[in-house]
């Protein structure tokens, strides 16, 4: 995988390169020592991959991602574990705390080789699936999300609403254009407004007008039509 390493401390970025230098299978084709500078390389170098420190003179390295479109995978390095939880936020690949020890480090290429995998399974099936991870941006906010997290995504206009955990963040996209990306074996059309993930599915039961009622893990409710019901039961069935 093409990586770059943005770090505003050259020794850092020397390190880290050394430690990389024993895996064949990244390529460090650039380095930056601020989120500008690494803004100029993304957009040249379009790379799979970025080796992110957070506090760097000017923006930290969670308003880079901000500032970007289409995001690649991401492990955050940094001395400060007080960072953690808001990476996994934005559901970075891995956290990497300095110095940064070789086991550790071939412990988050591990979580890579497996993300790389799920993603050549989707090149094949044309499908996104409930492995793969998805950027969300909804404002100045944004999130690397897990297909497997996202519970409901519901129409809302010429938007969509994607629920997981407690965010609710809106996509401009239409629920067809969306429906005809994810996998079927994962992901139900239950109605014109919404998307439900299958694996969230706790209970069913009859509702008005031969439709059905599904109650998701987490308390959400989402009525299945009349006219998906049978497929619906057909799927959730022995």
């Amino acid at each position: 995988m093409r990586a770059l390493i943005i770090d505003d401390e050259r020794l850092a970025r020397k390190e880290l390169h050394s430690l990389l230098s024993d895996h064949a299978d990244i390529k460090i084709i650039g380095e930056a020592a601020n989120a500008d500078e690494a803004l100029e390389l993304i957009n040249n170098e379009n790379p799979d991959l970025l080796f992110l420190d957070i506090q760097m003179p000017g923006k930290t390295g969670f308003e880079l991602l901000e500032m970007l479109d289409d995001v690649p995978q991401v492990i955050f390095t940094t001395a400060y574990d007080e960072y953690a939880l808001k990476a996994f936020e934005v559901n970075a690949l891995d956290y990497v705390l300095k110095p940064i020890q070789p086991e550790r480090l071939a412990e988050s290429l591990k979580k890579l080789k497996k993300v790389e995998e799920a993603e050549k399974a989707k090149a094949q099936s044309g499908k996104l699936g409930i492995d793969d991870q998805v950027f969300v941006k909804d404002g100045d906010r944004c999130w690397f999300v897990s297909l497997s997290n996202v519970r409901v995504f519901e129409s809302d206009g010429n938007y969509i609403k994607v629920y997981f955990d407690n965010n609710r963040p809106m996509i401009h996209k239409s629920l067809n254009a969306l429906d005809e990306k994810l996998d079927p074996k994962h992901f139900f059309r239950a109605s014109r407004k919404h998307i439900i993930n299958l694996s969230w599915v706790e209970s069913i039961e009859p509702w008005f007008n031969g439709g059905l009622m599904v109650k998701l893990k987490g308390g959400d409710k989402v009525e299945v039509s009349r006219r998906q019901a049978a497929k619906f039961k057909d799927r959730m069935s022995l």
